[in-house]
Parts: C-alpha cells; sequence; structure tokens
C-alpha cells in the first residue's frame, strides 16, 4: 500500500541498492573494506579530482574539513546562518569561532559582499553553502584571498563554468544520508588540492591512527602497536553505505533528470502564483542539482500554506532556521536578508521518487491555497 503522504525529501531506491547491500552482508565484512575504496575512486572520477575520502556523515565530513586547515585556535571562520547547524557545530569542535553572515535573498547563497562584511582581523577561512543545489559565485568568494571550504550536501552535481561544486575551494564537503541526491544509509565525504590533507583525512577518520594494523604488518612491524598521531573521533565509512552510494552514484544521471523534470514543472506551473516566489534558476555557466525547491511567499502567507498542505497530506519545511537566532548561537547582530527568508521561505516536495501525480497534488493544493 502506497504512503498517502508526500514527503519533502527522499530518494528512489530498488533491489539493485539492496543486491549491492546484501552482498557486503553475505561476504562477511561489512565495516571500512574494499567497497568504500571503490566508492572513493568513482566518486573522484564523478568530481574529476585525483582522490576522496569517504567519512561516515556529511556533518563529520564537515568537522574534517575544517581540522584539515590547521587553523589556529579560536580564529573565526565566516559562514552563513541560512545553513545546517552542523556547519557552526564543525568551526566549534575544530577549537574555532563560526561568524555568521547574510545571504542573497533571491539565490539564498552567500556572495562576496555578504562574507566581507563581516570580515575582522581574526577571520581566517569562509564557509560556503550551495543552497538548494545553486552553485555559490566561487571566484568571488576566493577573490577575498582566505581559504574556503565549500559544503556541497545540496551540490553533488552541481558545477560552475565547468567546474564541480567542492572542487573549487581549499575543502569541499559533500553528503550521502538518506535523502540526498547520493542516498545511502549514511556517509559523506571529503576532497581537499593535495594528496597531504587527503592522508591527513584518511589518518583522522580512524580516531587519528597514523596506520593500520594491515600496513604495519606489511611493513614486518607489530600490527597491534597502534601509530596514534592525533586525538580525533572515529568517523571510518562502512562497505554497506558504500555498496548503495555506489549504485546511487551510478543511478545519478537518471535520478537528476527526474529532479530537473519536477523543478521545470514547478517553475512553469507555478510562476503565475502571484504572492508565491519560484526559486532562481541556475545561470548560463552553472549545473543545478536540484536538492530542494524552495519558494517565497509573500506577506505572512508561509505557515498558513504549510499548515494547508499538511491537511492535504502533503510534507513541507523550512530549511533552515537561521543559527544566529537559535538559542545556542544567538548573536543580538541582524542578519535581514536571512531574518526575511526565515519569514517567508518554504521547501517544497522533491525527490526522484515523486510521480507526476504527486508533482500534481502539490501544484494543485498551492493553487487550492486561499492567500
Amino acid at each position: 500500500m502506497s504512503d498517502p503522504w508526500i514527503t519533502v525529501f527522499g530518494s528512489a531506491t530498488d533491489a539493485e541498492e539492496a543486491t549491492a547491500a546484501a552482498g557486503v552482508i553475505a561476504a562477511n565484512w561489512m565495516g571500512n573494506g574494499p567497497v568504500v575504496r571503490q566508492f572513493e575512486a568513482d566518486f573522484a572520477r564523478h568530481l574529476g579530482v585525483p582522490d576522496a575520502v569517504m567519512v561516515n556523515s556529511g556533518s563529520n565530513a564537515l568537522h574534517l574539513a575544517v581540522r584539515l586547515l590547521d587553523l589556529p585556535a579560536g580564529s573565526e571562520v565566516i559562514v552563513p546562518s541560512f545553513t545546517w547547524v552542523a556547519c557552526a557545530h564543525a568551526i566549534i569542535l575544530a577549537g574555532c569561532r563560526p561568524v555568521f553572515c547574510d545571504v542573497d535573498v533571491a539565490t539564498m547563497n552567500v556572495t562576496a559582499e555578504t562574507v566581507a562584511a563581516q570580515l575582522g582581523p581574526r577571520t581566517r577561512a569562509v564557509m560556503v553553502v550551495h543552497y538548494a543545489g545553486k552553485p555559490v559565485r566561487m571566484d568571488d568568494i576566493l577573490a577575498l584571498g582566505l581559504p574556503v571550504i565549500e559544503d556541497a550536501a545540496h551540490a553533488v552535481d552541481s558545477g560552475l563554468n565547468g567546474r564541480r561544486c567542492g572542487t573549487m575551494g581549499r575543502v569541499g564537503v559533500f553528503s550521502f544520508d538518506a535523502v540526498k541526491n547520493i542516498a545511502s544509509p549514511d556517509g559523506g565525504a571529503v576532497i581537499a588540492h593535495g594528496a597531504e590533507m587527503l592522508g591527513t583525512a584518511r589518518r583522522l577518520r580512524q580516531c587519528g591512527i597514523g596506520k593500520t594494523g594491515a600496513e604495519a604488518a606489511l611493513e614486518g612491524g607489530r600490527w597491534w602497536e597502534h601509530e596514534i598521531v592525533e586525538p580525533f573521533p572515529r568517523y571510518l565509512p562502512n562497505d554497506v553505505a558504500a555498496a548503495v552510494a555506489r549504485v546511487q552514484l551510478a543511478k545519478l544521471p537518471r535520478l537528476q533528470t527526474r529532479r530537473q523534470a519536477i523543478w521545470r514543472r514547478y517553475q512553469t506551473e507555478l510562476t503565475g502564483v502571484p504572492w508565491l516566489h519560484p526559486p532562481v534558476d541556475a545561470a548560463k555557466d552553472e549545473v543545478h542539482s536540484f536538492f530542494t525547491y524552495p519558494v517565497r511567499l509573500d506577506n505572512g502567507r508561509r505557515d498558513a500554506l504549510a499548515w494547508h498542505l499538511y491537511e492535504r497530506k502533503i510534507y513541507t519545511t523550512l530549511r533552515y532556521h537561521p543559527l544566529h537566532l537559535s538559542d545556542i548561537y544567538r548573536t543580538g547582530r541582524p542578519l535581514a536578508n536571512t531574518e526575511q527568508l526565515a519569514r517567508d521561505v518554504l521547501s517544497l516536495p522533491l525527490h526522484p521518487r515523486m510521480s507526476d501525480g504527486d508533482v500534481a497534488r502539490v501544484i494543485s493544493g498551492i493553487r487550492d491555497f486561499k492567500a
């Protein structure tokens, strides 16, 4: 029996993912092993980079990314307030301080101007988020002269001027949780410029152990004596998640085609709604990943529309509640655009499991709303 609810996020999996996961289980090794290494190689080819390091979540990939910059304790890292809480947490966990910046209302991305407004004497890095899959204008950000972490959790298939999102800054971060464009039980990845940084990432993800037992044995050493180079959490991925992610990566062109079709239908059929502002499409030199479909509503209509759709079993949400307004990170410094988006934005359902009928239900529910 089908679920009567239309979910706001979701994945499309079938027997192929199940078979891949079952194969790992049947092999009697579900931990970090050969399938992780296969996925890393596949994903690096997708991005056009020499190597990638898989970890167990996108959130932990963010923490690892900040650590890879090796910033002095207390350094300030500029990050959009309009993002997931793990971005700020990662900065804190790495011994640094998040400084929140505003975003552009139309693209919901940071700009060089919103970042520059928060620069200070202790600023040492910038974290950008390619919101919903629309690329940040990276050349403008890089021109500020600071190392940049790219959060490409929404942008695994996005690009700018022929370059993949996540590959333009000093470090790139990706997420493969259950509702991302590449969906798996959980997972993430880090890419960085230089084999040294990637080597550090591989060491740190296993509790900061510099050499595995297998590596020590190959060198004729005592494989049970660990070379611990730094205290660090265990961020190792596993072969089950990697097996599912490999299948999803192979399916990505088809999954993206479905996402794009839903996006285009929304753009066509919702453009005429006078109180609703559709998201900005990709520019000519951009490739979008269509992770979510965020609309802006006029005159305080957002909450009423969300409840209107909820009563019709259509789930929507806000991505994201501003971090600078949360109790733990409240700064008292206004960010006007971010606060406007917090009042006006609603993410509509968009994922490759949606049928044409589901899309029609969402559109009909919006058109039926008495604004």
